[in-house]
């Protein structure tokens, strides 16, 4: 055998060599596994999980037990004809003149119209007392519900705030209501979780519809007190004032308004948390009206800048910028500069939350804030007085309202309406269409400074100005808007 042949052979006798070893191997792991596992019973993989795509098979037998205690309203009021046909009175005074219906008919005014509109509301107590929307029942003169069974009741307007659109109603009168809905929490509500509205939209009774919460604590700009819940359950007009419904039947929202850029559902609902619903109803029931806490200060979101400036690290906060004289937070001590963190033990992250935390403290009521001054935590009692909510401008007694409401400026109210947040003053809230503000030229949303050369910082300062204030005589208006400042003269004509 040559050298070559040589070379060949151990070749592949090395080959066949390492191929059985690595058998070997393999035929020894194998083996290996088996023992083990039959010894110690390892567990099987645990298989790929699916989120079902709905929770259950049916929403039937839920809506068949709370839809009975929803109830469609309808209202009717009167308004100014200008008001009913909107736009077109412009266009018909050029081309007629303003005195039209003077001319042609012999009076000086077009006559008041009927006006007709519906939306939803639910049976919260066997009393027969009913909760909707504010704005669903607004100057309303006659209310009637109609239930699921189509019996139709007349109702009354017990009380109304419309700082958080909520209104309490009560059939005048009742037989055998059907059982009241459950008031859940709204607090216990995760972003998820399934909930299903039933009202009455576009005039379709008792109209089901089923959605997610897509977010909670939405600040939309529609209020002082915004802390709405956002859902994808379709809701369109109609349904304002109707029940939201969690899965076991509890109501956790009212439905308030839909955002749109067609007049109908696009997916985006809002709905008042029930938590809210349940203070405020408690004292509709109570006083027919809402009174709200107030501890008298100016405040503003803490931003990081801000945060790092006054030397902390946490954002969770809100930074005082003004302290009113004499005020509860004044004798309690606070000062400007300080960041509040808690209001009676709860945590205040944004402007929103100290608001509602003050607004539903109880008058007169002892409360613990929580503050970090100089990179220091400190604690203050302060006793909640009464705020001193929305005031008309009337004149002297006996004369006309100028149809104008205002606020005292809050910092949320500022910077809804684009001013800084230390402005002062009282703010236009309301304007009623035709009235003598209306005529005179005021907007929602100007800063009233003087009235007849009198500064205005504050509602007793609006207050006493206007008990001199004469329709007949006309009042000076020294007022700021964003377009600059200017006089007006509010007069009867």
């Amino acid at each position: 055998m040559n050298t070559d042949q040589e070379k060949i052979s151990f070749k592949l006798i090395f080959g066949v060599l390492i191929f059985s070893i690595i058998l070997g191997l393999i035929f020894a792991y194998s083996f290996n596994y088996f023992e083990i596992s039959k010894k110690f019973s390892f567990p099987a993989p645990t298989p790929k999980t699916t989120i079902p795509a709905t929770p259950v098979s049916s929403f039937a037998d839920l809506v068949e037990k709370v839809s009975p205690a929803v109830v469609n309203i309808s209202t009717t009021r009167m308004i100014k004809a200008e008001d009913f046909f909107g736009d077109l009175g412009s266009p018909f005074e050029e081309f007629f003149g303003k005195d039209l219906w003077e001319k042609f008919f012999g009076r000086k005014y077009p006559p008041k119209q009927k006006q007709r509109s519906l939306g939803s509301g639910f049976i919260v107590s066997s009393e027969g007392y009913i909760l909707t929307n504010a704005h669903v029942v607004k100057g309303a003169e006659e209310i009637k519900i109609r239930l699921a069974n189509g019996k139709t009741y007349a109702a009354e307007i017990i009380g109304q705030d419309e700082k958080t659109d909520l209104a309490l109603l009560k059939a005048k009168t009742w037989f055998n209501f059907p059982q009241p809905v459950k008031l859940g929490d709204s607090n216990k509500l995760r972003v998820g979780d399934w909930v299903i509205a039933i009202g009455n939209p576009f005039g379709l009774d008792h109209t089901v519809t089923v959605g997610i919460v897509s977010a909670k604590g939405r600040v939309i700009g529609a209020g002082p007190y915004d802390d709405f819940i956002q859902t994808d359950a379709s809701i369109n007009p109609g349904n304002s004032g109707g029940p939201l419904f969690n899965l076991e039947g509890e109501v956790i929202g009212i439905n308030n308004l839909i955002y749109t850029t067609s007049g109908g559902n696009i997916g985006i609902g809002f709905a008042v948390p029930i938590n809210m619903a349940k203070e405020v109803m408690d004292q509709l029931k109570n006083q027919g009206k809402v009174t709200r806490g107030w501890i008298g200060v100016s405040i503003q979101e803490l931003t990081p800048e801000l945060a790092e400036t006054f030397g902390v690290t946490n954002i969770n906060g809100v930074l005082i910028t003004d302290v009113i004289p004499n005020s509860p937070a004044y004798q309690a001590g606070l000062k400007p500069g300080d960041i509040i963190t808690k209001f009676n033990g709860k945590q205040v992250a944004k402007m929103q939350d100290l608001s509602r935390l003050v607004s539903m403290t109880p008058i007169g009521k002892s409360a613990k804030i929580e503050i970090i001054r100089e990179k220091e935590k400190k604690t203050f009692s302060i006793i909640v007085k009464e705020k001193e909510e929305t005031k008309k401008l009337v004149a002297e007694t006996g004369e006309p309202d100028f149809g104008l409401q205002v606020e005292e400026v809050s910092p949320e109210l500022a910077q809804r309406f684009g001013f800084s947040p230390g402005e002062s003053g009282v703010i236009v809230t309301e304007v009623e269409p035709g009235g003598v503000a209306d005529q005179a030229g005021l907007k929602v949303g100007d800063i009233i400074k003087e009235i007849d050369k009198k500064v205005i910082n504050s509602i007793n300062d609006f207050k006493e100005a206007c008990q001199s204030a004469s329709a007949k005589k006309g009042v000076l208006i020294f007022l700021t808007r964003k377009e600059g400042s200017l006089f007006l003269v509010l007069k009867e004509k």
